[in-house]
C-alpha cells in the first residue's frame, strides 16, 4: 500500500526509492479481502460443526438428529434458517463474539428481495425496486400493456437510429435484468434486450420502456415459495427454432417448480444453430434443463430435501423425446451426440422422467417466445407468479400441470 497522505516517512534507502506500507491484515476495498473474509468465516462455521456445500459455497448446513440449522451467505450479509431455536441463538451468539453481528430479526428484505407473508406461503418480489425504477424511466403513471413483449415482436441491430447516450439503455436493461430473480416473465424480453448492448439503438430503447409499462401494472408481483411440504419437482422444457432474424438461432426455455413453487428458470438463446427443425432446438433445450436437475437435485440433498426421483419433465415436441429415449435418426442427430449421450445417460439413470405435453398446455411458452398479453396473463398464476395483494384478497391458485385452480380455503385476512 502506497504511504497516505499526511503520513510524513522519510526513506532510509540509498536509492531513496519511495516506501510502501506492509499489510498486517485484509484491506476492505481489495478481491484479496473478500476471499480472506469468507475463509476466515468459513472456518469460523466448520469449528461450529457445520459443512460447506460443495454444490453451492455460499450454503452452510448443520444437521444433528430432528435439528436443522441452514445458513447462507454473501459477502457480509448472512441469513439463518432452522427448526431448532435454541441453536439459531447459539449460533448468533458465537458469531457475535466472533465479528460483532447485528442481529436485523426475521427476513423482511435480503439483498433487493422483499419477502412477504401471505397465508399461503411467502413471496419473494421486488415492489420497492421496481417503483425506483418506474420513476427513474418517468413511467410511473404510464398506461399498462398486458405483457412485456409485443406479439411476434424481434429486434435487429440496425432497429432504429444509435442512442446518443448509450448507458441509459445499459442502465436500463441491466436493472430489469435483476429483477427477472423474481420476475420469470420478464426474462425472454430481457434476454432479447441484453442482445444489442454493444450499440444500443432507440427502437431498443422504447422496447425497454415498453418492459417498464407492462412492469407498471402489477409492480408487486413475485414467486410464490407456498407453505406446502410437498417436494415434488417438476420440469418444463420448451424452445423456439431459429426465431432470430440475424444468426437464426434458437431460445431455451426451462422452468423447475418444488411443490408447485418456482425454484429455477432460463430464458437463453442458444450457441449453436439447429439445423433440422424443432426437435434439434427442443433437444438442446432438454439438455440444458437436465444439467440444471442435475445440480438441483443434488443441492437439494444438501439441504436434507426428501427429492423422489425420476424427476418428470414435460417436453412438447415427441421427436425430441424419441431421441432421448430411443437412438433413432442417427444420421439428423450425429451432431449432437454429446448432448445425447448426456439426456440418455440421466434417463437411464432414472435421474428424470419425460413425459409429452401438448403444445396448447406448455406452460413455458412464456419463456423461449412473445405472446399475446391475454395467454401471457393467463400463464403467470399457473407458472407462480403472483402479487402478495392478490393473494391476500383470495386469488385462487392453479396446479401447474392441471388447467383448473386449487382450492386454497378460507383466507385469514387478519395476518
Amino acid at each position: 500500500m502506497k504511504i497516505p497522505p499526511g503520513l510524513d516517512v522519510s526513506s532510509s534507502s540509498p536509492s531513496h526509492s519511495p516506501l510502501v506500507c506492509q499489510l498486517k491484515k485484509s484491506l476492505y476495498g481489495l478481491k484479496q479481502a473478500s476471499r480472506q473474509w469468507f475463509a476466515k468465516l468459513s472456518s469460523a462455521l466448520i469449528s461450529k460443526g457445520f459443512s460447506s456445500s460443495l454444490n453451492d459455497y455460499s450454503l452452510c448446513t448443520k444437521c444433528s438428529g430432528n435439528s436443522t440449522v441452514i445458513i447462507v451467505v454473501y459477502v457480509d450479509d448472512i441469513l439463518l434458517v432452522g427448526n431448532d431455536v435454541p441453536e439459531l441463538n447459539s449460533l448468533k451468539s458465537f458469531l457475535d463474539s466472533q465479528f460483532r453481528i447485528k442481529d436485523l430479526g426475521d427476513v423482511h428484505y435480503f439483498l433487493g428481495f422483499e419477502v412477504s407473508t401471505v397465508s399461503q406461503g411467502v413471496v419473494l418480489h421486488q415492489h420497492k425496486y421496481t417503483k425506483e425504477l418506474l420513476a427513474e424511466f418517468h413511467c410511473s403513471s404510464v398506461s399498462s400493456v398486458l405483457a412485456p413483449l409485443e406479439l411476434n415482436h424481434r429486434l435487429s441491430l440496425d432497429s432504429g437510429d444509435l442512442l446518443s447516450d448509450p448507458s441509459t439503455c445499459r442502465r436500463l436493461v441491466g436493472k430489469l435484468n435483476f429483477l427477472q430473480h423474481t420476475r420469470p416473465d420478464i426474462s425472454f424480453a430481457v434476454q432479447h434486450l441484453s442482445q444489442f448492448l454493444n450499440a444500443p439503438r432507440s427502437a431498443q430503447f422504447h422496447v425497454g420502456l415498453h418492459v417498464l409499462r407492462y412492469l407498471a401494472k402489477e409492480p408487486d408481483r413475485g414467486i410464490l415459495l407456498n407453505n406446502s411440504q410437498d417436494f415434488t419437482l417438476q420440469a418444463y422444457s420448451d424452445s423456439d427454432w431459429a426465431a432470430c432474424p440475424t444468426s437464426r438461432k434458437s431460445v431455451t426455455g426451462f422452468y423447475i417448480t418444488m411443490g408447485g413453487s418456482p425454484i429455477s428458470w432460463k430464458s437463453k438463446k442458444q450457441p449453436t444453430v439447429s439445423l433440422s427443425s424443432y426437435a434439434e432446438a427442443e433437444y438442446r433445450a432438454l439438455r440444458k434443463l437436465v444439467a440444471e436437475i442435475t445440480w438441483l437435485v443434488r443441492l437439494l440433498a444438501d439441504l436434507g430435501a426428501p427429492v423422489s426421483l425420476p424427476v418428470p419433465i414435460h417436453c412438447d415436441n415427441q421427436s425430441a423425446i424419441s431421441i432421448a429415449k430411443n437412438p433413432v435418426a442417427h444420421e439428423r442427430t450425429k451432431h449432437i451426440v454429446l448432448d445425447c449421450h448426456f439426456v440418455r445417460e440421466k434417463l437411464a439413470t432414472g435421474l428424470i422422467s419425460l413425459h409429452y405435453v401438448h403444445t396448447g398446455s406448455q406452460l413455458v411458452d412464456i419463456l423461449p417466445k412473445t405472446l399475446s398479453g391475454v395467454h401471457h396473463q393467463f400463464l403467470l398464476s399457473k407458472l407462480g407468479v403472483l402479487s402478495p395483494s392478490s393473494l391476500r384478497e383470495g386469488v385462487g391458485l392453479y396446479d401447474p400441470i392441471d388447467t383448473g385452480p386449487i382450492d386454497t380455503g378460507p383466507i385469514d385476512n387478519s395476518s
